[in-house]
């Protein structure tokens, strides 16, 4: 599988979003889908996904404690596609146990309390979303995160057994936002209240000018730990 990741990665070299898009939509036609947080890449990648397929599929993972602003862009991309983006959800037995266990904010307290946080909320339900599938789309960007600065265009997800495409890899902010405005996107609200990066509500927050773009995430954890078990690099 590796040589196979490594030839994809050779032929996409230089190449633009909307033509690895249109490869692997081509290819993979049913089982391919964008997990979408609705952030701003996520909404990118949404608009692209549409205007090149119009029943393209696109996913989204509701974790119980999205800010509201999350729930209104969802409602307005709906709106706007004329579509009903799939939403998955925690197995409510898994988040019973967790309350038991840590409370309802114990994710504050430890990296480990955090990360099984995630796993209920996030991992299980991802891996629910995924299993039909053969490629999952992202909006990760090398230039939002230590965590982040080795990812390739493609990659092969061993912990989920599929392949992993990131079509805005190397894009910038600047061009990410461009391309909001030119195509009237929606967006969440809070991108405009200084939160560059936005999942749960406890979890996120507003950055100051010039700080990383993935500092008002989970911001009591040193950068290395910033991520939610859904991106981590097993090969």
């Amino acid at each position: 599988m590796q040589n196979t990741i490594d030839e994809l990665n050779r032929r996409f070299q230089g190449a633009s979003t909307r033509e690895i898009l249109e490869y692997f939509l081509h290819r993979y036609t049913d089982k391919i889908a964008l997990a979408s947080s609705f952030g701003a890449e996520d909404q990118v990648l949404t608009d692209l996904l549409y205007s090149l397929k119009d029943d393209a599929d696109v996913f989204t993972l509701d974790t119980g404690r999205l800010p509201y602003e999350t729930y209104d862009v969802m409602q307005r991309t709906n709106v706007k596609y004329g579509v009903k983006i799939a939403v998955f959800f925690p197995v409510s037995d898994d988040v019973e146990k967790l309350y038991a266990s840590q409370g309802i904010n114990g994710f504050y307290e430890s990296v480990e309390n955090r990360k099984s946080c995630c796993h209920v909320r996030k991992t299980v339900p991802l891996k629910r979303a995924l299993a039909p599938l053969d490629v999952w789309i992202t909006g990760l960007r090398r230039a939002q995160s230590v965590t982040r600065e080795t990812i390739q265009v493609v990659e092969w997800d061993e912990a989920n057994g599929l392949i992993k495409i990131n079509p805005l890899i190397d894009w910038s902010e600047k061009e990410v936002w461009e391309h909001i405005k030119e195509h009237k996107i929606p967006y969440s609200d809070l991108h405009d209240k200084g939160y560059p990066s936005i999942g749960c509500a406890p979890c996120s927050r507003a950055v100051k000018s010039g700080e990383d773009i993935r500092s008002g995430r989970w911001w009591w954890e040193n950068p290395e730990h910033k991520e939610c078990g859904l991106h981590l690099k097993t090969s």
